[in-house]
């Protein structure tokens, strides 16, 4: 078995890079890893069946990581070094950089979901509509001041002014159409730096569909209260529709902009997203429930 250290020195605020976590995982006894800039893609082909493949960097970079993990059935070890690293939160991974490494070097590992959209592997949330406008328009200058909020703070220019789409969802109890403000697809609870989804969970084999209705800025508030910050389940109704399938097709009269795990993978009108369950290993204690 082989430790691998794949560090983005992009990621976050560029303080979590290399040298940190060497500093960390060497205090636990991790000090013999071969260390790759995510940027060379030649580890990818070297890394074996077994090996435990640690990444410094945001979701983006623990995403690619992941993709190796599987195809390789490597185990995959996340240090948490961007702005805002939503799949970590899935694995209720330690905040003290110290007891995390001790986490690593424990191999206490568990098995999640990942799901694939449009060919494309994710482990967090796809997005069309409302839901893309943080990856196309939070600048690195807009993180580094507004750090996870910045999601939420270009949201909340943005509520209100769209006036949704036409399309239909189909899943694994029936359909939805009509016209829609943003469409979710959640392998995991977490988006956004920090926001959840309700009831979701990364290693229940399903996906989370929540899609929601053009609404008026107040009524979309009341929504947001009564899910977010009251901590309410999600009701099915004339503003949210919330759905677990194993799969789910969206159909729209327009292409509109597909986002994964905040990367943008470009526009679609017809999108196909499915999971599979527990085929990724990975260094955690519990997994979190939304």
């Amino acid at each position: 078995m082989r430790y691998w250290l794949i560090v983005n020195t992009d990621a976050g605020d560029g303080e979590h890079g290399e040298s940190y976590w060497r500093s960390h995982l060497g205090a636990v006894g991790l000090d013999d890893l071969s260390v790759r800039d995510i940027a060379d893609t030649a580890w990818e082909q070297d890394v074996m069946e077994g090996d435990r493949v640690l990444v410094a960097g945001g979701d983006g970079s623990v995403n690619r990581v992941a993709v190796v993990c599987v195809e390789r059935n490597a185990s995959l070890g996340v240090l948490p070094s961007g702005t805002a690293n939503d799949f970590a939160r899935n694995l209720d991974l330690p905040d003290d950089p110290r007891e995390l490494c001790q986490l690593i070097a424990s191999g206490q590992t568990a098995d999640v979901d990942v799901a694939w959209i449009n060919g494309r592997m994710f482990l967090n949330v796809a997005h069309i509509g409302l839901g893309t406008v943080p990856a196309r328009e939070a600048s690195a200058k807009h993180k580094s001041l507004f750090g996870r909020f910045s999601y939420l703070a270009i949201l909340a220019k943005k509520v209100g002014i769209q006036q949704g789409f036409h399309g239909k969802i189909t899943h694994d109890d029936g359909t939805a159409e009509g016209r829609w403000l943003t469409i979710a697809i959640a392998s995991g609870a977490f988006f956004g730096g920090g926001q959840r989804v309700a009831e979701a969970r990364i290693d229940d084999g399903k996906l989370d569909i929540v899609a929601v209705r053009p609404r008026s800025r107040l009524r979309l508030l009341m929504v947001f209260l009564a899910t977010r910050l009251l901590g309410r389940e999600t009701e099915n109704g004339s503003t949210v529709v919330h759905v677990t399938s194993s799969q789910c097709r969206l159909q729209l009269r327009h292409a509109k902009t597909l986002t994964a795990d905040g990367e943008i993978l470009g526009e679609f009108s017809d999108t196909t997203a499915t999971t599979c369950h527990g085929i990724l290993n990975v260094a955690c204690r519990r997994i979190v429930t939304a």
